[in-house]
């Protein structure tokens, strides 16, 4: 049955500060990656180490991201959303401090992965408080918006940080992100809402373990949060690469290879832009159906482009840009649909939803590294359209449960 949403759903300033101050952590924790990739030649420089290591530290960062998300969405349902998800940007922000302190490149890939572990504030906590306080339409657009904003971050990070370490040193990019997650933080202090539905109740082994068991034995719920990881998955593994790629295998400047980076993710943005635009008037499943074309199209044309011609880097960045406006169209719908596939509290839900999607970027980023190594820039194509296609399988066994299914109301207890 339904239940009245909290208050937030009052599309008030109050309401729609907290969103925004969300998406300025996001935006931050994303600029940590996507800033210092290019900085990473800068690193290894610095501490004597050998190329291998630039996508590890992305590869650390998104480990960081699964760590912890399996006790916080449980320990946020019944510990409240605001606390939790405070301590998680003061956690960011001492990190970003304590990288300064760092003498070699294993202290600066635990460091990574410390920083990291501000990723499962944002899913876990952050963005099941945003699916609680509004309802579908409204949310799936938000949501939508506030990519768009995130998104910032992968299409001018590249660039900034390019340009950034011309003019200063890869440490002082983490002072900045510490001073946006400060900004964040009060913010958030301010305007967060209170959502949890379990607050007050005892957290033990024996619930998370009857949470957990009911998420993943809901084969919906599993197939979509698979889907989701191999969704975005060649894009991470562009971000991860892309400078090894670009720079140094095609002698590319920095600036060259920032400039590559904004069509692939000015059509992200605009995927973004068009499912806003749509949501209201289609489906939410219409939107991933579309989605599903560019995508694959995109992750083809990428794929035969350089399986025939190695250096066909133009080509490549075509394909993911195509491929990129895709995914835009179909995520947010297909992160909604997921979530309110099962009726376990939604902190839970949402956790289970990151664990799930952060591993599969963390083995494939790493998986897309071997690929590039053994065959160069076809084999790592050909591996993003392999992600593609798991997607696609995925897709059509989860729309095919939920076909006969209603959409859950937010807060419904099943």
């Amino acid at each position: 049955m339904k239940t009245m949403l909290p208050p937030a759903v009052r599309l008030g300033r109050q309401a729609l500060l907290f969103p925004l101050c969300l998406v300025l952590f996001e935006f931050t924790t994303y600029i940590a990656n996507d800033m210092i990739q290019p900085g990473m030649l800068s690193v290894i420089a610095d501490f004597n180490a050998g190329i291998e290591w630039v996508p590890t530290s992305m590869t650390a960062y998104l480990a960081g991201g699964i760590f912890l998300q399996w006790l916080l969405g449980p320990l946020s349902d019944r510990r409240g959303r605001r606390p939790v998800m405070l301590a998680g940007v003061a956690f960011f922000i001492v990190t970003c401090l304590a990288i300064l302190l760092v003498t070699n490149i294993e202290q600066f890939i635990v460091m990574r992965f410390l920083q990291g572990v501000g990723l499962c504030f944002i899913g876990a906590v952050g963005y099941a408080t945003i699916q609680e306080s509004f309802e579908e339409s409204v949310c799936i657009k938000i949501t939508a918006l506030m990519a768009n904003v995130a998104l910032i971050a992968p299409l001018l990070g590249p660039l900034a940080g390019a340009a950034w370490i011309h003019v200063a040193t890869w440490q002082s990019m983490f002072v900045l992100f510490a001073a946006l997650a400060v900004i964040s933080f009060v913010g958030l202090w301010k305007a967060m809402p209170e959502t949890a539905t379990l607050k007050g109740e005892a957290l033990s082994a024996s619930n998370l373990w009857r949470d957990y068991r009911t998420v993943f034995v809901n084969r919906q719920f599993v197939c979509g949060a698979l889907a989701i990881g191999f969704a975005s998955l060649p894009l991470l593994a562009w971000i991860a690469q892309s400078p090894v790629i670009l720079i140094s295998g095609e002698s590319l400047s920095t600036l060259e290879y920032g400039l590559l980076q904004v069509p692939v993710f000015g059509a992200l943005i605009l995927g973004n832009l068009t499912l806003a635009r749509v949501t209201g008037k289609l489906s939410v499943e219409r939107p991933i159906k579309l989605g599903a074309w560019p995508m694959l199209s995109g992750l083809l044309i990428a794929a035969l482009a350089t399986v025939f011609s190695a250096h066909a880097y133009l080509w490549m960045t075509a394909g993911l840009s195509l491929y990129a406006y895709g995914i835009g169209l179909a995520n947010a719908g297909l992160y909604r649909l997921t979530l309110f596939s099962s009726s376990v509290s939604k902190g839970a839900v949402s956790a289970a939803m990151g664990m799930t999607s952060m591993f599969v970027f963390t083995v494939g980023i790493e998986l897309a590294k071997v690929a590039y190594a053994w065959g160069g820039n076809g084999l790592f194509s050909l591996f993003n359209l392999l992600s593609g296609l798991c997607w696609l399988m995925l897709m059509v066994i989860f729309l095919s449960k939920h076909h006969s299914k209603v959409t859950p109301e937010p807060n419904t207890v099943a």
